[in-house]
């Protein structure tokens, strides 16, 4: 008796890995799996697009008179990035078969550098909330801001360009490698000035129920964008490597389905959640339009 129970466990065991591979490729190579997630992720980024909209309206139509603010380009933003992501996985039958293939890789690359402008966005304001309370200079931090944009986004076209005129693997690795410096780069941006406006708060005096909330706020915010932007770091540099890791195909559903999940629809969910509250009516110091 002790024999032929030991015998099917052990075959279990023996067989687990290949029914799970299969069970894997089964999804991949189905049409109507594949369908149905990048439907699915279409519908998610809608709903994200579609919440930064409304969050828009609602602060402009509370204070129409700053003009366009820091935290209503962030929005706009928003609105702009996961539309497209909607738009993109909507049509994903042409996207994914679009010839040259660099087409597909700018229609999937640019939203994520667009994710990044956004978010970093953050980064910049409580730069300047910093180096405010330092008594440090803050003329220079948006010039900076949009110098560090203008090199990525130059250099990301320049490698769009390339794959156009000859559709090289070396620049295509290349290209991937500059994604996940990118990613790393804002993630330290999170860490370094969220850390460091985290800490400050803490060390404030006054104990108060707004000095809690910010307090929260900017922790929690950076803890999010921090993760995301590393997965994405570390994604990105294992699909330059392996092929089966890659996202840029209509055959693996299921990873774009957990990198997009984690890296975008999920941050951005908690990031507008986390930031929804409504500018106050009065002028404030923190509160002010961009020039």
């Amino acid at each position: 008796m002790v024999r032929m129970t030991k015998m099917p466990l052990n075959l279990t065991s023996i067989e687990l890995p290949a029914l799970v591979s299969d069970w894997w490729d089964e999804i991949n190579e189905s049409t109507k799996w594949q369908d149905g997630i990048f439907y699915t992720l279409c519908a998610a980024y809608a709903l994200v697009s579609s919440v930064a909209l409304i969050q828009l309206v609602r602060i402009e139509l509370r204070v129409p008179e700053y003009g366009w603010t820091t935290q209503k380009v962030f929005h706009l933003m928003n609105f702009i990035v996961n539309g497209v992501r909607a738009i993109v996985f909507g049509f994903h039958r042409q996207v994914f078969v679009l010839y040259p293939k660099v087409l597909t890789y700018m229609l999937l690359d640019l939203p994520g550098l667009l994710f990044f402008s956004t978010y970093t966005l953050l980064v910049l304001f409580w730069a300047e909330i910093y180096h405010q309370a330092r008594s440090l200079p803050t003329d220079k931090l948006r010039i900076f801001y949009v110098s560090i944009n203008a090199v990525i986004y130059f250099i990301q076209v320049c490698v769009w360009v390339y794959l156009w005129i000859d559709d090289n693997s070396v620049v295509d690795f290349i290209g991937k490698i500059f994604i996940a410096v990118v990613s790393f780069i804002a993630a330290l941006g999170f860490l370094l000035y969220g850390g460091r406006l985290f800490f400050m708060l803490r060390r404030f005096p006054i104990e108060s129920k707004g000095r809690r909330k910010k307090l929260h706020e900017v922790g929690s915010v950076t803890a999010i964008c921090f993760t995301c932007f590393l997965i994405r770091c570390f994604v990105v540099v294992l699909s330059a490597f392996d092929a089966d890791a890659s996202l840029d195909v209509l055959d693996h559903p299921v990873l774009n389905l957990i990198y997009y999940t984690l890296v975008e629809i999920l941050p951005s969910a908690l990031v507008l959640y986390i930031l929804r509250k409504l500018p106050p009516k009065r002028v404030s110091a923190q509160y002010h339009p961009i020039r």
